[in-house]
Order: structure tokens, then sequence, then C-alpha cells
């Protein structure tokens, strides 16, 4: 039988995550504090806090890899008119964007792909606050289970 106490610990470790506005990584030092603080004390908080940090981990791993998906094609655009062989130096650097490239296009739609994915971060982590909170397990959607 769940008691209050364990579903608010269990609901303020997935809110935690919520601490890295505030400082840095905080989205994986407030969980782990809590969750190892609390992980013997009941299953349930234990599940929770591994669910929290399994999606956190996931995040940044999803993260990382649009970013290096997508920093290359602004690079590559940004820095096309640049001869580099007969370079001497910045005096007559100008950036021409010109038309659109191709590359802007996936690299924009990738971006927009990242901003989305923020949104709907911030929303399963809501939504497993308010089940926390109703002594339910939420199972993160596309989460790598890290922690097992």
């Amino acid at each position: 039988m769940l008691d209050n106490h364990q579903k608010n610990i269990a609901t303020f470790i997935h809110l935690s995550t919520f601490s890295r506005f505030i400082i840095p990584f905080g989205n994986f030092i407030g969980p782990i504090v809590l969750w190892t603080a609390n992980k013997d004390k009941s299953e349930f908080i234990d599940a929770n806090g591994k669910q929290a940090i399994n999606f956190q981990i996931s995040i940044l791993l999803y993260a990382i890899i649009l970013g290096t998906l997508t920093i290359p094609f602004f690079i590559f655009k940004i820095f096309n008119g640049i001869d580099f062989i007969d370079f001497h130096g910045f005096h007559d650097f100008h950036i021409n964007i010109g038309k659109p490239s191709p590359l802007l296009y996936i690299g924009g739609a990738l971006g927009f792909l990242a901003v989305i994915g923020f949104i709907l971060e911030l929303v399963f982590i809501v939504i497993a606050s308010l089940k926390a909170r109703d002594g339910e397990i939420y199972q993160y959607p596309l989460t790598i289970n890290f922690l097992k």
C-alpha cells in the first residue's frame, strides 16, 4: 500500500528534472539524489526514479545524435563560399547566404525536430509527475533502460 509520502517523493523525482533550468545538469543531479536517498524505502520510488533517470539519459543521447547531424549542415552551408586553399585572412570576408540550399532545409528540419522533442519531453515529465502523484508508474516513451 502506497502512502502519500512515497507518492510525493516519486512526484518530486520527476519534477526535479526541471532543476536543469536553474542548475547545470540539474535534470540528472536532482533525480539521482532523490532516488538514491529513497530507493530502498519503496519499490514504487525505486521504479519511478529509474524511469526518470533513464528518460533523461535517453534524451541526452538523442540530443547528441540530433546535434551531430544538425550542426554540420549549417557549417557546410555557411563555409561553402570560402576558398580554404587560397585563403588570405578575413579582411575581405563576407558571408553570402544567398539562395537556401537543401542542406539548410535538412538542418532546419532537424532543428525543428529538436524543438518538438523538447516540448514533448516537458509534456512527458508533467504526465509522469501526475501519474506518480496518483500512485502509478509511468513508462516514458522512447526510453532506453540503462538502469534496470
